[in-house]
């Protein structure tokens, strides 16, 4: 489909009634809800990764407090974090996205990935099976994510991440993936300083963000830059409720974590020589004219920010 039309068409859907319902089944015949079992698969992928990244630094899942921004159509990490033996996972949207019979089908097929989950944050396998046959036993009966999972998992819909209502120094981790690409940048500062209230000392952000044009995926005649060659008000033709881009570049998250105070612990950002290619024969807008060419390029980031605590207190009054 050609982006334009695919663009138009979601922003005549953010207008109509009813067009949230029209979008959900579109999405099922035609987008990324088709493949269920591919687009599932690609999740516990990103999953395993998150949990790699968290290991490096020292962070488990095991016995953690975990809070996930942007819950999507169906619990993927949450389900696999209280698999691995999360203590508590809260997972929060801006609008309900959640199905039951996406749910279900979430649960069902996470059955493929049991061992991966067990080996990846090093626990008995035994205990992981034994907690998803209470899973599916209790789904099947109530539907009930949260009596599923023991009381683990929390699903919370609507909910504004930059006003959550919870208590300060609840969490242990607070986690998205491939969310805040989505989100206007002045709502990532005020997410930012959320997460900065509602984390324990010491605490830490992983976010994994696809910063590439997403019209890219469903239009093999563009690549993930080619929305750089626009200002925001001609953007602002093709942006919409159901696919928003801002468009910030992968340090841009990163830094604006740092400056409210986080101490970045990990940042995979690295230009490649292919985006290099593709920005070379790119028209860029003159208002992306100010950054380098190997940070603008860039389309993807994974980037682990710690909370201050009583260490870094000592440390920055010592300098």
């Amino acid at each position: 489909m050609h982006w334009k039309l695919k663009g138009s068409l979601q922003k005549v859907l953010g207008w109509v009634p009813g067009g949230d319902e029209l979008h959900f089944q579109l999405q099922r015949r035609f987008g990324g809800l088709r493949d269920f079992g591919r687009e599932f698969d690609i999740k516990m992928s990103d999953w395993e990764i998150m949990v790699a990244r968290l290991a490096e630094s020292d962070i488990r899942i095991p016995g953690q407090r975990l809070f996930e921004i942007g819950s999507g159509w169906y619990p993927t990490f949450p389900i696999a974090c209280y698999l691995a033996g999360a203590r508590r996972v809260t997972t929060v949207d801006l609008n309900r996205h959640m199905r039951p019979k996406l749910l279900l089908a979430c649960a069902r097929r996470m059955e493929n990935f049991l061992a991966q989950i067990a080996a990846a944050v090093q626990v008995d396998e035994d205990e992981v099976r034994a907690r998803h046959v209470r899973l599916l036993d209790q789904l099947s009966v109530s539907g009930d994510l949260t009596a599923a999972t023991d009381g683990v998992v929390e699903y919370h819909a609507p909910m504004d991440a930059t006003r959550t209502g919870f208590p300060q120094n609840q969490f242990d981790c607070i986690f998205s993936n491939s969310v805040l690409e989505h989100v206007p940048p002045e709502v990532i500062d005020a997410m930012y300083v959320e997460a900065l209230r509602i984390l324990d000392v010491g605490g830490v952000m992983f976010h994994s963000v696809n910063c590439g044009d997403h019209y890219a995926y469903v239009d093999r005649s563009i690549h993930q830059l080619h929305y750089l060659r626009y200002s925001d008000a001609q953007w602002s033709r093709w942006n919409n409720a159901f696919l928003y881009q801002n468009r910030m570049r992968a340090h841009v998250f990163v830094e604006r974590a740092e400056a409210l105070g986080f101490r970045i612990l990990l940042n995979t950002a690295k230009p490649s020589e292919l985006r290099m290619q593709q920005l070379a024969s790119t028209p860029v807008h003159a208002q992306f004219a100010g950054i380098p060419p190997e940070r603008l390029c860039i389309t993807s980031v994974d980037f682990i920010a710690r909370k201050p605590g009583r260490s870094d207190a000592a440390i920055a009054a010592a300098a």
